[in-house]
């Protein structure tokens, strides 16, 4: 149950008093993350919903018991997206100090940076969400930054990307673990990816009396995943009550999949850049491919590795779509050169003497 109230302070606990249930839980998938239990700094992301707030205290729990041994920053980014926004940064940081940690707030017009990138709202706070967390985990030399991330959240992201039509990229979800930003060394983790549902959130924040942060826009079905969680998830547990988690499951087998075809290919387009000689412009960072080695192999490895050769060319692969991808891979065969296949953003791809070149 979630109510609009300022923070309430959690009740003590005794150091020699037994870990509650869901703060074990967290420590054994911490565990089994591998991530690190001392001497490390933490980031963990907190908006004042029971999520947030349920791993904040778990891990409050288990640093306070001395099971980790941690230095705890709790970081909030205010989007100011809704009138409550601003009471919202106030609680979370409220509750930071109450609970003897340090909190970093800050603040971001959401809709003013989605008008400059195009993005839809979601996608805007998320970048600038990220963004701020990054910024935070270096200020604190941070090497973990946590989200909290639920079972729920997954099956629904797993539902939205079927929607979209995606491959195995999306259909895996989310990553349990990951780097925070590409070439970086902090970790984003979500340790309640796995196990927990947000029914578990919910009642642990309760029994350990804090009264969470609600928002409205959870509830505004103008939003594709706010109707995916009141009408689609909901139908589908009609055929399966297990749904959630059964979606889980089929997330993580698809990434182990997923990651086993991304070393191949990754394999595939090592073998296909060509030689310093026959090369020529294009430098190490993105350099030319052989259409013949390309050509001859399957083709799912091929489209995935020239996936990974224009991300490495492009330093990501915003707007590029399968059917970029398929435009790319027809350069692959025929012995006509001079073809030239344009990409979102200006950048293009062209085949020369049996070669891919890639042209910002």
């Amino acid at each position: 149950m979630t109510i609009q109230r300022a923070a309430t302070k959690p009740k003590p606990r005794s150091s020699r008093r037994l870990l509650s249930p869901f703060a074990r839980a967290l420590l054994r998938e911490w565990r089994k993350l591998k991530l690190a239990t001392t001497g490390a700094a933490v980031i963990v992301a907190v908006s004042g919903g029971a999520d947030s707030v349920a791993l904040l205290l778990a891990l409050n729990e288990l640093v306070k018991s001395g099971k980790l041994n941690l230095a705890v920053c709790v970081a909030h980014l205010n989007h100011k997206l809704r009138p409550t926004s601003g009471a919202d940064a106030r609680w979370v940081a409220r509750l930071a100090k109450q609970l003897g940690h340090k909190s970093s707030v800050g603040r971001v017009e959401v809709k003013t940076l989605a008008k400059k990138t195009g993005d839809n709202l979601e996608q805007a706070a998320r970048r600038a969400r990220y963004e701020f967390l990054a910024k935070t985990a270096n200020r604190n030399r941070a090497e973990i930054v946590l989200t909290a991330h639920t079972m729920d959240d997954q099956a629904e992201t797993v539902l939205m990307n079927l929607l979209r039509g995606s491959g195995l990229d999306g259909l895996g979800g989310i990553e349990p673990v990951r780097m925070l930003v590409e070439k970086s060394e902090v970790l984003l983790a979500r340790p309640l990816l796995s196990w927990a549902r947000r029914s578990d959130t919910a009642i642990y924040c309760q029994s350990q009396g804090v009264e969470v942060r609600a928002d409205e826009m959870n509830k505004d079905e103008r939003f594709a995943r706010v109707r995916v969680r009141n009408q689609l998830l909901p139908l589908m547990q009609s055929f399966n009550p297990k749904l959630v988690e059964a979606l889980a499951r089929t997330a993580e087998v698809l990434r182990e999949d997923n990651s086993a075809l991304d070393l191949a290919a990754g394999r595939l387009l090592e073998l296909s850049v060509a030689t310093t000689e026959s090369a020529g412009a294009g430098g190490k960072a993105c350099p030319p491919l052989r259409t013949d080695l390309l050509g001859s192999a399957q083709s799912a490895l091929r489209r995935r590795a020239l996936r990974q050769w224009l991300r490495k060319c492009r330093g990501d692969l915003r707007r590029i779509e399968h059917v970029h991808v398929l435009a790319v891979e027809s350069l692959v065969f025929g012995d006509r050169s001079g073809r030239i296949v344009e990409l979102p953003g200006g950048a293009r791809v062209s085949r020369r003497r049996g070669l891919l070149h890639f042209i910002a």
